[in-house]
């Protein structure tokens, strides 16, 4: 059986899509190549190791097929071992593409068993709708949980205004440490934002980050470009964690990556 038949078997019959890009920092074939955002990264990251992954798939495959596609190349990726763990700093964003509050606990039990600190990109929101409280309580409510149960130290929001961050901090338990803002939308800090930030000890921090990191087609496009004779437009992206690993006394990126899921519509 051909290998580009198997490739085929594997994806036609899985009903979810794991995918770890491997330390981007170690991969040689991304140094040379300009990306102009963290979108255009990701969905090349994505191509990429879908590519590699299938070109490794075995002539013969099991009897059973797999429901589940581990897509990993294992010397792409970084282990942190015991010893190293205190020098290290392990920070993770989560973009949600939809309020499925289990995603925030699989996503976080993907990565490394104990996180420095969770930020939260919450879904994209209906056009004319905005972010409310209501929006971000069940989402807070499940990286509380990551908290007390010591899976990660502190935990983080994404470009919150001032009356949004204070109601969160109001009726949070476990307040939020951080902000991302968004500095191609606000060349300068809103004065109120800055303001509470300082008050209540909340960390503000810039990104570049789109509102949505990659879209249902670019996604589904990064796949049709690695497999090209497969039907993709069952698959749907469910969340993206993107990671970066500093070792703190050199403030020097040890690793960064992605871990994607998604899952594929079999009605």
């Amino acid at each position: 059986m051909e290998l580009g038949t198997n490739a085929k078997l594997l994806l036609e019959h899985a009903t979810t899509l794991k995918l770890h890009t491997g330390n981007l920092v170690n991969r040689c074939r991304l140094k040379n190549k300009y990306l102009s955002s963290p979108s255009e990264e990701l969905q090349d990251c994505i191509r990429a190791t879908l590519t590699e992954w299938l070109a490794a798939i075995p002539i013969t495959l099991e009897p059973d097929l797999p429901s589940t596609l581990d897509c990993t190349i294992a010397q792409d990726t970084e282990v942190i071992t015991p010893e190293e763990r205190e020098e290290l700093r392990v920070s993770v964003k989560l973009f949600l593409t939809e309020t499925d509050c289990s995603s925030i606990k699989n996503a976080v039990d993907m990565g490394v068993s104990q996180l420095d600190s969770v930020i939260i990109a919450p879904p994209p929101l209906p056009e004319g709708e905005t972010l409310s409280l209501a929006h971000l309580q069940p989402l807070w409510a499940e990286l509380e949980k990551i908290v007390q149960s010591q899976k990660a130290a502190s935990i983080g929001t994404s470009d919150l205004d001032k009356p949004q961050l204070e109601e969160l901090y109001n009726w949070a338990q476990v307040k939020p440490s951080s902000n991302q803002v968004n500095l191609a939308s606000c060349c300068v800090m809103p004065p109120d934002l800055t303001a509470f930030a300082k008050e209540f000890d909340i960390q503000l921090l810039t990104h570049n980050d789109s509102k949505e990191l990659l879209s249902l087609a670019g996604f589904q496009e990064a796949m049709q470009e690695s497999c090209k004779d497969v039907q993709v437009a069952d698959w749907q992206l469910e969340w993206v964690l993107r990671y970066s690993i500093i070792v703190k006394s050199r403030g020097i990126i040890k690793a960064k990556g992605y871990l994607v899921h998604a899952r594929r519509n079999t009605k």
